[in-house]
C-alpha cells in the first residue's frame, strides 16, 4: 500500500501526533511516496517529515527528496555537456561582435551593457520568485549584512571578471581567452589555501604544472597567441580567472545561507548597477541607439545562450548528477571554443597548440577529478 508523506520546509511547525506508541500518523496532503524504511533512500532536496512517538516524546524524522530524483540521470549529462558548449560560445560571439579590423567595432563596457540589459532582468524575475517562496514557506529571511555581502561579491564576480575577460578578448584569440580562464581552479586552490583554510595536494601542484606548461606552449610557440599585445591580454584574462576564483570562495557561504537564486538576483543587481555606472562614466544611454543592429544581435546571444540559458542548464545538472560530474563535463568547453573558432572566426590551430591545449586540459581535468574523489572521501567518512 502506498501511503501519503507531506512535503514540508524544515520550519514547518509539528502537528498533533497518535498517542499509542511507535505509530505513524502521515498527514493526508502531498505526493505519494512508500514509507520511509531501512531500505529507502532519498537525495537531497525538500524535507519529508515523518513523526513517531516512543512514550509521550515526540520524534521528528527527516529525509530527502529532490524532483531531480525522477530524471534520467543521462539528461544530467546532456544538460552538463550543451551548457558548457553554451558558455564556451561566449568568446565566439564577443570576437564576432568586435569585427575583423584593427580597431574593435564596439569597446568592451559597452557590449558588457549590453550584454546585462538582457540578461539582468531575467535573473531580477527568477529572484522575485525565490524571494516570494522564500516568505510564503516562512524560511529566515536574508540578513542585511548577507544582502550587502551578496551585493559586493556580484560585483567582483559578475562585473570585474566579466569586464577583464571582455577587454582581454580586444588582444587574444578565443581559443587562448579560453584556455587562460580555464585554470581558474588553480586560483581556487591557491586562494583557498592563504586566505580560507583550504589546502595545496601534491596532485594539486601536478596539475598546476601541467596545465602552465601547455600555456607556455602555446604562448611561445602556437600561433593563437600570436597577436598585438597578447602579453596584455593574457594579463587581463589571468586577472578576470583571479576575479571569478576570488567570487566563488566568497559567494560560497553566503550561497548557503541565502539561497542561490536569491543570492543570484541580488549579485546580478549589484553587478549591473557598477556596470551602468562604469558605462555613463565614458558615455550616455542615447548611444544605445546608435549601436548596429548586428551587434544589439550578439549582445542577446551573450545574455541569453552564453549566460542565463547555460546557468540554468548546469544548476539542473548539478541536481542530477552531482558538482564532480558537471565539472569533469566542463573540459568539454575549450574543445568547443577551439573548433568554433576555427569554423567561425577562421582562427589558426597549430600541432603547437593542439600540444599546448592538451596540456592544459589534462591538467585542469587531473585537478578536477583527483579534487572531487579527495571530496567524495571526505564526505564517506
Amino acid at each position: 500500500m502506498v501511503m501519503r508523506y507531506d512535503i514540508l520546509p524544515r520550519d514547518a511547525a509539528i502537528q498533533p501526533f497518535h498517542r499509542d506508541r511507535n505509530i505513524v500518523i502521515p498527514r493526508r496532503c502531498g505526493r505519494d511516496y512508500p514509507p520511509p524504511g531501512p531500505s529507502s533512500s532519498f537525495v537531497k532536496g525538500t524535507a519529508i517529515t515523518q513523526r513517531t512517538v516512543s512514550g509521550n516524546v515526540p520524534h521528528e524524522r527527516t529525509a530527502e527528496y529532490s524532483d531531480e530524483s525522477t530524471f534520467h540521470p543521462a539528461s544530467g549529462y546532456i544538460l552538463a555537456a550543451v551548457g558548457s558548449i553554451l558558455f564556451s560560445m561566449k568568446a565566439i560571439f564577443i570576437k564576432l561582435a568586435y569585427g575583423t579590423g584593427g580597431v574593435p567595432d564596439i569597446d568592451a563596457v559597452t557590449l558588457l551593457a549590453l550584454r546585462m540589459a538582457f540578461a539582468l532582468p531575467v535573473y531580477l524575475a527568477v529572484g522575485l520568485f525565490a524571494w516570494r517562496n522564500h516568505v510564503r514557506t516562512r524560511k529566515p529571511m536574508p540578513g542585511k549584512g548577507q544582502l550587502a555581502s551578496a551585493f559586493a561579491i556580484g560585483i567582483l564576480g559578475y562585473y570585474l571578471a566579466s569586464y577583464l575577460d571582455f577587454e582581454g578578448l580586444v588582444y587574444l584569440t578565443a581559443q587562448f581567452e579560453r584556455l587562460l580562464l580555464f585554470t581558474y581552479p588553480f586560483f581556487v586552490m591557491l586562494l583557498g589555501a592563504l586566505f580560507f583554510g583550504g589546502r595545496v595536494t601534491l596532485w594539486g601542484v601536478i596539475a598546476l604544472i601541467l596545465a602552465y606548461l601547455g600555456i607556455s606552449v602555446i604562448f611561445f610557440e602556437g600561433a593563437t597567441a600570436r597577436t598585438d599585445n597578447s602579453m596584455m591580454g593574457a594579463a587581463l584574462v589571468l586577472g578576470a580567472a583571479f576575479s571569478f576564483a576570488l567570487y566563488q570562495l566568497l559567494a560560497k557561504p553566503i550561497i548557503a545561507k541565502i539561497t542561490s537564486p536569491i543570492f543570484t538576483c541580488v549579485a546580478m543587481t549589484g553587478a549591473g548597477l557598477a556596470v551602468i555606472v562604469h558605462f555613463l562614466g565614458q558615455s550616455s544611454f542615447a548611444m544605445f541607439a546608435d549601436i548596429p543592429g548586428r551587434i544589439v544581435l550578439l549582445g542577446a546571444l551573450i545574455a541569453f545562450f552564453s549566460t542565463v540559458l547555460p546557468s540554468f542548464m548546469l544548476n539542473a545538472a548539478i541536481g542530477r548528477v552531482g558538482p564532480q560530474a558537471v565539472s569533469i563535463i566542463g573540459t568539454l568547453s575549450p574543445v568547443a571554443t577551439i573548433i568554433l573558432a576555427i569554423i567561425f572566426l577562421n582562427e589558426p590551430f597549430t600541432p603547437a597548440d593542439a600540444v599546448g591545449t592538451a596540456l592544459v586540459i589534462s591538467g585542469v581535468g587531473l585537478f578536477t577529478w583527483r579534487d572531487s574523489k579527495r571530496k567524495a572521501a571526505a564526505r564517506a567518512g
